[in-house]
């Protein structure tokens, strides 16, 4: 699959090094090159990322050659029009949503309306910055602890469908976050979502998705439609790292054992 390059782009060339040896994918980094200097981010530091206009896409779509918001939203493409459901009567849930990427990408879909959550103001500043026409609402919460006028947003919006791209199984929204966010979603409605594929190893995982995960199928909670093993995006040094794209329709409540 070629390559997705988002709309979002810098008023100038944005000029990145990478490191050549190999880390572990929660401490890669780059230097970033502006007219003042050299700053060295790393590639979790979303806020600082975020702050950069284009910084995010130069980096994990220009030269990372990140594929997963494509990949899922077509996944998610493919199994509503098999199933008969129309993109255009449904509004989804986008848990972790950055700076729109992925909401962009369920707009291009065809779904009509997105609800954006993140935790960090940088992400929603981004996205209306950068992609001002993507959400109908973004909440900067914990989607774990909603205010009244959050769960008013969220309750209003009638979810069908949750997204949630290239943000599990690092901390930055753990298994329980994961669960209310599904639980918030019309039954039936539809899911994609995708994890490194390491943390679904239930004997080596230590963050709890591989046995969330796990449980979910084989009690029915989720009834997957697709599952595919392919390559997220590249390494800093050039690697292919393989991540786990899921779909499929949510059939009940999630909890977290």
């Amino acid at each position: 699959m070629a390559p997705h390059h988002p709309t979002a782009a810098p008023e100038e060339e944005i000029k990145v090094s990478l490191p050549e040896d190999d880390l572990p994918q929660d401490s890669e980094w780059c230097d970033v090159h502006f007219e003042s200097g050299a700053r060295r981010v790393r590639f979790h530091d979303y806020a600082e990322i975020y702050e950069v206009p284009g910084l995010y896409e130069r980096i994990f779509y220009d030269l990372l050659r990140c594929t997963s918001p494509r990949t899922i939203a077509n996944m998610l493409a493919e199994q509503m029009d098999e199933g008969g459901v129309d993109q255009s009567d449904v509004t989804c849930l986008d848990l972790g949503a950055g700076n729109g990427i992925m909401g962009e990408e369920l707009r291009r879909i065809g779904m009509a309306g997105v609800v954006g959550v993140d935790i960090i103001d940088e992400a929603r500043e981004a996205a209306f910055r950068d992609r001002p026409e993507v959400y109908d609402a973004y909440l900067v919460t914990d989607i774990r602890d909603l205010s009244p006028d959050e769960a008013e947003v969220i309750a209003e919006s009638s979810p069908g469908c949750l997204t949630c791209v290239a943000a599990l199984g690092f901390g930055d929204i753990p298994p329980d976050a994961f669960a209310a966010a599904w639980n918030m979603i019309a039954d039936d409605g539809v899911v994609g979502f995708n994890i490194k594929e390491d943390f679904l190893d239930v004997e080596a995982d230590q963050s709890g998705f591989s046995r969330m995960i796990v449980q979910s199928i084989d009690d029915g909670t989720l009834d997957v439609a697709n599952q595919v093993r392919y390559r997220h995006r590249d390494s800093a040094s050039g690697q292919p790292l393989h991540y786990v794209a899921i779909t499929g329709s949510k059939r009940g409540l999630m909890t977290v054992s």
